[in-house]
């Protein structure tokens, strides 16, 4: 597998989705502003992508990927798993739908305050909740094509949503529209039939044998089931930690959408280099641990840690030193005032500081899931994620919202240090010095780079792209020389 192929594929195609993804988020800070409806469509948007990670891109892929490649890619088993997933996603949506009121009290109790913001968020995530079934089937088909080294596809599926999202919004602010929420809604379900029906017609046309079955308890889908009970207990907690926050942060108006935008941002860098190694790294390894070829395994996680961390640090420092000024020229029109702005901007300055450790954690994580190991995770995701609740809940009465990116951050770490040492104890990884030296390297680089682009007045949204383009153009060649050279 030519592994810096596809991870550049994949991670250009997760930037073109999140740059459409950052148009939509103009469009929705622009209608909706940062106050009670764009807090309704956040928080219940948040239900949906909840179990989109916890059943389609979380522990059912980073399980099943494994287990299909040391079965040899059969197809009897990816029809029987797939099965059992549908009619598990068909029966969570009902049992949703009936109790969305009790759900939605829990996830924000804050809302109740406000008179009829607690019924909207309910009706509003009753519509969008239907969205689980098509987009965790979708991700399930996303799982089968990875496997067979098909990455591209999958990893453009999210821009369908943001473009559909985008033509929403569009059409409330150019025709009116008294039922916005109602039309995202809606939106977000079609997006989601949409992808599931494109990705299913690429697996037909590639005949790879995928279709609805009748359910069968084999001795596969038990081991699984048995490994994603084990896994989906460590998923499940980093779910309840995200209702946490959003519950602490429910009681602050307009928490709720800072702390959304500022998440968005420091996604964004994640999204195109770690979760496109991770992606990638999760059916490469799962390879060449079945062919127990471990010189390949660490080639890779060092190559990955070299080429991803020399990225990762010009964003780590570059987004510390303009927060503000991204926020300002992206979101502040409007209903979005420049007190978001400095809200935004000051949790963003924060929660960077996590990138590095949530890179490397990526790469051990999905080491381990590749060996088949998924008690180790669990237990890991478990305390560091323990210890996001508790900074969250002890931290929230004395600094408000920032008590979430500091959570974020400080178990981000606890739980990077955690996975690298169950790896080494293991044998699984093995760090080079020279990975180790270049990291240092890439990491005083950025700074000193960093430290030029803070005496830069960004006056215009022109000016900060010039800015962002000019430190690219000085960081990365030198940075270049740096891996190359070291």
């Amino acid at each position: 597998m030519k592994l810096g192929k596809h991870i550049f594929g994949v991670g250009a195609m997760t930037g073109i989705s999140r740059i459409f993804g950052f148009i939509r988020d103009m469009l929705i800070a622009r209608v909706l502003g940062a106050g009670r409806l764009s807090d309704i469509f956040l928080a219940a948007f948040k239900l949906p992508n909840l179990f989109r990670d916890l059943l389609g891109e979380g522990a059912l892929s980073s399980i099943f990927i494994p287990m299909y490649a040391d079965s040899k890619k059969d197809s009897d088993f990816a029809k029987n798993v797939f099965s059992w997933l549908m009619l598990i996603l068909l029966g969570i949506t009902i049992v949703f739908e009936i109790f969305m009121p009790f759900i939605i009290w829990m996830l924000a109790p804050g809302f109740d305050a406000d008179p009829g913001k607690i019924d909207m968020t309910i009706t509003i995530a009753r519509i969008m909740f239907v969205y689980v079934i098509f987009v965790c089937g979708a991700a399930f088909l996303s799982a089968i094509l990875n496997a067979f080294s098909r990455f591209l596809l999958a990893a453009f599926m999210p821009v369908l949503l943001n473009i559909m999202l985008i033509c929403a919004l569009l059409c409330a602010m150019f025709f009116g529209s008294a039922h916005v929420l109602y039309l995202m809604a809606g939106t977000v379900v079609l997006s989601g039939v949409i992808q599931f029906g494109i990705l299913w017609s690429r697996i037909r046309h590639r005949h790879f044998g995928l279709h609805l079955v009748v359910p069968r308890m084999t001795p596969g889908i038990k081991s699984m089931f048995k490994r994603f009970g084990v896994s989906i207990v460590g998923t499940g907690f980093y779910q309840i930690t995200m209702i946490i926050g959003t519950f602490v942060a429910s009681f602050q108006n307009g928490a709720v959408s800072w702390l959304y935008y500022a998440d968005r941002i420091v996604q964004l860098p994640f999204a195109m280099i770690g979760l496109a190694v991770g992606t990638v790294l999760m059916s490469s390894i799962s390879n060449a641990l079945a062919e127990k070829n471990m010189r390949s395994v660490y080639l890779q996680q060092n190559s990955s840690m070299r080429r991803s961390l020399m990225l990762i640090m010009p964003c780590v420092v570059g987004l510390f030193i303009l927060a503000e000024p991204i926020i300002k020229y992206l979101f502040e029109y409007g209903a979005w005032t420049s007190a978001s702005t400095t809200a935004v901007a000051t949790a963003i300055s924060i929660q960077v500081l996590v990138l590095p450790a949530m890179l490397i954690s990526q790469i051990y994580s999905k080491t381990l899931y590749a060996s088949q190991d998924v008690k180790t995770p669990v237990k890991t995701s478990m305390i560091s994620l323990g210890l996001a609740a508790v900074l969250y809940l002890g931290l929230f009465p004395v600094v408000g919202y920032l008590a979430i990116p500091i959570g974020v951050v400080v178990s981000g770490y606890v739980k990077n240090y955690l996975l690298g040492r169950a790896c080494r104890r293991r044998n699984l990884v093995h760090i080079d010095v020279r990975t180790r030296r270049t990291i240092v390297a890439f990491g005083l680089w950025a700074a000193i780079v960093g430290m030029g682009l803070s005496l830069v007045s960004i006056t215009s949204i022109w000016m900060l792209g010039f800015a962002i383009a000019g430190y690219a153009i000085v960081y990365l060649p030198i940075a270049y020389i740096i891996d190359r050279k070291i």
